[in-house]
């Protein structure tokens, strides 16, 4: 909400503004958050220990090359810093997917989505870094909303534990 009213921080208008400028944007990437949290949701209930990130991602790369290959588009340049820059990317791609399934299938869920809240915070400040543009102050203001938010969220669902005195007290009452 905070993002969606620009400068004007939290305002109707502004947000309602914003989002039938550009209506596809903001539809898709509410889509995609609904996507990424049912496939979460999912993955750590059907797969049963299983990763399946190497064969998704291999689906994906002969989908895309096929419809690559079935295109218009004019030929790809292949050169050495093509083929880095492609090597890297897959590399950072796969191996984060990867890690976030092996968290979703064996991790602490609570800690992976309490940390995960603050990779786009993070990412926002390195590329204001690499690019040399200071951040503003309702980045910051953000930034602070959502270390807040998944304190809180972290907080609202660690597990509560009874100690064993207590525990055995009760049962004997």
């Amino acid at each position: 909400m905070w993002i969606l009213g620009g400068d004007q921080g939290i305002s109707l208008v502004s947000m309602w503004h914003n989002i039938t400028v550009n209506p596809l944007s903001y539809g898709l990437a509410f889509l995609g958050a609904l996507i990424w949290a049912a496939y979460c949701t999912v993955t750590a209930r059907i797969a049963r220990g299983n990763n399946g990130v190497v064969l998704f991602f291999i689906m994906v790369a002969l989908v895309l090359w096929v419809q690559h290959g079935l295109s218009n588009h004019s030929h790809m340049v292949m050169n050495y810093h093509a083929i880095t820059y492609a090597v890297l990317a897959a590399m950072a791609l796969g191996f984060g997917y990867a890690s976030w399934n092996v968290g979703i299938l064996h991790g602490n869920i609570a800690i992976l989505a309490g940390a995960s809240y603050f990779i786009p915070v993070l990412s926002a400040a390195l590329a204001a870094i690499v690019l040399n543009t200071p951040l503003s102050q309702p980045f910051w203001q953000g930034a602070a909303m959502v270390c807040l938010g998944s304190i809180l969220c972290w907080w609202a669902t660690r597990s509560r534990r009874i100690p064993k005195a207590s525990a055995s007290s009760l049962s004997t009452h």
